[in-house]
């Protein structure tokens, strides 16, 4: 019995077809546009976390986390904030995160938590340490409630 009928696009054939495009809106923003403000806010990334006064991280991390690229043709943007955020992670001191992420209003530790999915889903990057990770999710659980892993899991749009 063959399956060739499997590598059929029956979606070709379906004029009532659900696209991607129509369940979220694009990032309003250009592409070169959305790189331009990655690098800016990579650029103030390290100035904050150079300085050793306290809450800089904290600070750092809600500056990463808003305005965070989505949307199709901003990967490399995307690429650039996931290392900034993995390089935040990786520098907090575990005593330092149920602090950090009270500090965070709703919407960013939504993006957090879609960031340490990310994270987790990334095979084989020097910077992506799980347990950094499965430390931070603890703790932003502990935070934010099971609504945030829901909000995440529903939302369409992919950091």
């Amino acid at each position: 019995m063959t399956d060739a009928f499997r590598k059929i696009d029956i979606d070709a054939f379906d004029e009532d077809v659900l696209l991607e495009s129509d369940l979220v809106d694009p990032d309003p923003r250009d592409p070169a546009t959305v790189l331009a403000d990655v690098k800016a806010k990579n650029t103030q990334l390290r100035s904050f976390l150079t300085k050793c006064v306290a809450g800089d991280t904290a600070g750092a991390l809600a500056l990463v986390l808003a305005d965070a690229p989505y949307g199709p043709n901003v990967d490399e943007a995307k690429a650039l904030n996931l290392a900034s955020v993995m390089l935040i992670l990786n520098s907090t001191k575990a005593a330092d995160i149920p602090n950090i992420v009270r500090s965070l209003p709703q919407d960013a530790q939504d993006t957090l938590m879609k960031y340490l999915y990310k994270g987790m889903g990334v095979q084989g990057e020097s910077d992506v340490n799980p347990s950094v990770l499965l430390s931070w999710h603890e703790k932003l659980t502990d935070v934010a409630g099971t609504g945030c892993i829901v909000r995440v899991m529903t939302d369409r749009r992919v950091v």
